[in-house]
């Protein structure tokens, strides 16, 4: 197993970058203990000219002017004033791509997830969501812009084969045309 080097989020191709992540560890230490899991499903966001983007047309915000920067860091943000979102930004500077992770399959710290999650027993939705996935992880939006290269969370490359990657696409984000139905969902 080895940490992702920060060169590997620099990559231009974030539909590349979206499916070659499944089956990596997405990882974090908040307070003590590490937790985290295989990585199963991914979407990718790739601005300017997508609409689904909060960098949709560049648009740039006090939100979204993470994804602006250089790739290999965090990007955070609130979901309907609720949820806390997992993205890593991508690419070089100025190139506001992104990649969502909405589920993991928890390996690590299972049972710190369960006390976060206030669960008592594993089930298949301990993580399976964006928003479940966060709180089972620990991440909030104090984590928003942090480096992807520990030691507070960082991704993992344990030489997981996976093969029949499905694609779909994106959840939620209808209101973006002809881009909603863009096949950028990747998933087991």
């Amino acid at each position: 197993m080895s940490m992702l080097p920060r060169e590997y989020y620099l990559n231009p191709d974030v539909l590349f970058l979206s499916r070659d992540l499944i089956g990596k560890y997405l990882m974090t230490k908040i307070g003590p203990t590490v937790t985290g899991g295989m990585i199963t499903e991914t979407e990718a966001y790739r601005a300017p000219n997508d609409r689904a983007s909060h960098a949709y047309n560049n648009r740039r915000t006090k939100r979204t002017e993470t994804m602006f920067q250089e790739g290999g860091i965090c990007y955070v943000y609130k979901c309907y004033g609720i949820h806390s979102l997992f993205n890593i930004v991508t690419n070089g500077e100025d190139f506001p791509h992104a990649i969502l992770i909405r589920a993991i399959q928890p390996k690590i710290g299972i049972e710190e997830m369960l006390k976060r999650r206030h669960k008592t027993e594993v089930s298949s939705g301990l993580a399976s969501g964006p928003g479940t996935l966060t709180q089972a992880l620990g991440i909030t939006t104090a984590h928003n812009e942090l480096p992807l290269t520990g030691p507070t969370i960082w991704l993992e490359d344990r030489n997981v084969k996976i093969e029949n990657i499905k694609t779909g696409p994106r959840i939620g984000v209808e209101y973006a045309q002809e881009d909603a139905l863009l096949p950028w969902r990747f998933f087991l």
